[in-house]
């Protein structure tokens, strides 16, 4: 995977200070990548308005860095980052942090702020659970 399509295209001048970056693993098999593309659609249709991307840890492009760099370019000063993992793993508790740390100091005037989880959510899990029934 190369890179991203569709990523919100801003006027020269206007301002787009609020971004989302759904922040998943990555692999090797791009088909891997289906579902959160389409999670991506989904938030881009309920969020029009606001700047929303999708990067990956590794593997895949593009990188954290690499979406920050273009959401700071196209205006973005308050940037929510949602980790699309199940769990609070090593990941999200040791390598998003170094990440976020190195991320502050290129962008010092950057608000950085990370969700938690999907399993955190009480919501998904009931409807992942109400998926699994309907399955058996």
């Amino acid at each position: 995977m190369t890179g991203v399509k569709g990523a919100l295209v801003v006027p020269e001048g206007i301002e787009m200070p609020q971004g989302i970056l759904l922040f998943a693993h990555g692999a090797r098999d791009p088909l891997w990548a289906n579902p959160f593309l389409d999670i991506l659609d989904k938030v881009r249709s309920l969020r029009p308005t606001q700047d929303v991307d999708l990067c990956f840890l590794e593997l895949m492009h593009p990188s954290l860095d690499q979406a920050v760099q273009e959401q700071t370019r196209r205006g973005v000063t308050d940037l929510i980052i949602v980790p699309l993992f199940m769990a609070q793993g090593g990941h999200l508790r040791h390598d998003l942090p170094a990440l976020i740390e190195t991320l502050h100091h290129q962008h010092p005037a950057l608000k950085i702020r990370v969700t938690t989880a999907l399993g955190d959510s009480p919501e998904l899990l009931e409807a992942i659970a109400q998926w699994v029934i309907t399955q058996a």
